[in-house]
């Protein structure tokens, strides 16, 4: 599946939900089913700087193919990192950084966030990118 079958699929899987709150509870269960990240990633360098909430993200380059992994210690965060990994994992680093992520604003994500939740959101998306930049070349 390429990023943008990957982003229409989000867009239909919270088409299901009517209002914002059974949006949350489907946002809080991709979290829960965030595969954790190895505890030696959770380092330093691997938080996500403007986010309220502890995020570490950690991206690795397999056969040219950009793979993250994330963990927050908040749920909604974590369901918001797992939206984003679904979409942009297993992508390659330019697919990545010229992706417009138009599934955001297609499922309302960013206008139902709190300001400091969508200041996370966008330092998550920025992080992602800047890991397939630091990629493209190796």
């Amino acid at each position: 599946m390429n990023l943008a079958e990957k982003e229409k699929e989000i867009i239909e899987d919270f088409a299901i939900y009517d209002d914002w709150m059974e949006k949350y509870e489907y946002i809080i269960e991709l979290g829960k089913d965030l595969p954790k990240i190895d505890e030696a990633f959770k380092v330093e360098e691997n938080i996500i700087v403007g986010c309220q909430s502890q995020v570490w993200l950690h991206a690795v380059k397999i056969n040219g193919l950009v793979r993250f992994t994330a963990e927050a210690d908040a749920i909604i965060a974590k369901g918001i990192i797992s939206l984003l990994i679904q979409v942009l994992s297993n992508e390659t680093p330019d697919a990545i950084i010229d992706s417009k992520l138009d599934f955001i604003k297609e499922i309302g994500l960013q206008e139902h966030l709190s300001p400091t939740r969508s200041n996370g959101l966008v330092a998550m998306v920025k992080k992602m990118k800047i890991y397939a930049l630091a990629l493209k070349n190796k």
